[in-house]
């Protein structure tokens, strides 16, 4: 099998989504079980996780052990999502576990990301990773990485998103969020809202007396106001905050895993994430695909202040609070072009809703100047030009198609 006929095999598979944990575990079960041969971090959240999951890798890797990253969704190449070290998986490896795994697959109607799960895991084990950094797919509770037995659990941020599978309510995410718990492993809470960590906190004891009432939760409360103060390489004060509950997931780890300050600092300052308030010349990428991430965005902009005036260039997923997102994007842009990424054309925005609400006259008065131009070839064409900053917005495939069409690596 060729690293194309893997993909190809894998692709279709995206549009299955499915919560439980039996396809991956009977995948695992036929690569011999691999999760058991290497320690874990597990992290969950609405947003931040991707960014916790970097920093705390980062710091593990500076610490000397070699260490595997799964994270998603990715923004040019399946690759991205599986990481030892830093490197890619490769295409080689890509095909040789698919091949492997395609019986398993087909037999147990594994989906896309249960199947890549399990070449994750695969993959760790074969390269003799020492630790691996795992970021939750989707909720946490069914999500298909849920299978591993983690040094620590950690939840970042919960944020309404992914209502049809997780519930309407930040409360009901939380819920989902907080089932990855397990008995005896610290259980870091990176929600900054006390309310709400106190509900994750409820949420995840009750998780562990339903599989058994002697289980007993081991709850590290990040304080609501606690930020990294030293230098980082990431952009925004959400990232500080991002920061600062890594280093506390960081000092619950047991020797030898935990890193020094000194280390962590170092590894911290260094780290750098594609399509994280990432700029490039006149290009600035950052993939807030939801009303919260959206917020960061903006702060962040007002916050470093990029070169004026700032075009955006904006294709958000037709399942998103999209309304919500472009009044809070608006404020903050001197145009914006809206228009649909190539990647996200099965699950685009509804257009012509969009057209009306862009006329509507009870939708709060725009500051900046919008374009509806559904061709993404002209839209990338005309928000470059002129003078100023170019934003790229709205979801990981509108970040990822960009960058592809100007030859950026998402590196």
């Amino acid at each position: 099998m060729s690293y194309q006929s893997a993909i190809d095999f894998l692709f279709p598979r995206t549009t299955q989504i499915k919560f439980g944990l039996d396809a991956t575990r009977a995948l695992l079960v036929a690569l011999g079980d691999p999760q058991d041969r290497f320690a874990a971090v597990h992290v969950a959240g609405t947003n931040g996780k991707g960014s916790v999951s970097a920093l705390i890798a980062a710091a593990l890797q500076e610490t000397g052990f070699r260490v595997g990253l799964y994270t998603s969704p990715h923004l040019i190449s399946f690759r991205e999502r599986i990481r030892v070290d830093g490197v890619p998986i490769s295409e080689a490896a890509v095909a040789a576990w698919t091949s492997h795994l395609q019986p398993a697959i087909e037999a147990s109607e594994a989906t896309f990301f249960e199947a890549t799960t399990a070449m994750a895991f695969a993959h760790f084990a074969a390269r003799d990773v020492d630790i691996a950094v795992v970021e939750v797919g989707l909720g946490g509770r069914l999500d298909s990485t849920n299978v591993i037995t983690p040094l620590a659990c950690i939840v970042t941020h919960i944020a309404l998103d992914h209502q049809k599978y997780l519930g309407d309510t930040v409360e009901e995410i939380a819920r989902e969020k907080a089932g990855i718990a397990k008995p005896g492993v610290p259980f870091v809470i990176g929600e900054p809202d006390p309310d709400l960590a106190e509900v994750v906190r409820r949420a995840a004891e009750d998780v562990l007396r339903g599989r058994d009432a002697r289980a007993a939760l081991v709850p590290v409360m990040v304080p609501p106001g606690a930020t990294w103060s030293k230098r980082l390489g990431l952009v925004g004060r959400h990232q500080r905050r991002n920061a600062a509950v890594a280093a506390v997931a960081l000092d619950e780890l047991p020797v030898p895993f935990r890193p020094t300050n000194y280390v962590a600092a170092a590894a911290f300052a260094r780290v750098r994430m594609p399509g994280r308030f990432d700029q490039r010349g006149k290009w600035l990428f950052d993939v807030a695909h939801n009303p919260d991430s959206m917020r960061a965005l903006t702060a962040a902009i007002a916050e470093v202040k990029p070169l004026r005036p700032i075009h955006a260039l904006v294709s958000i997923l037709g399942d998103k609070a999209w309304p919500e997102m472009l009044v809070e994007l608006d404020h903050a842009i001197d145009a914006g072009w809206l228009t649909i990424a190539p990647s996200a054309d099965t699950r685009k925005w509804d257009l012509g809703w969009l057209e009306r609400w862009l006329s509507d006259p009870a939708r709060p008065a725009a500051v900046a100047r919008w374009r509806l131009v559904p061709d993404f070839q002209q839209a990338l064409s005309e928000v470059q030009s002129g003078a100023g900053t170019v934003l790229v917005t709205g979801s990981f495939h509108t970040v990822g198609d960009v960058m592809q069409e100007l030859g950026l690596e998402a590196a």
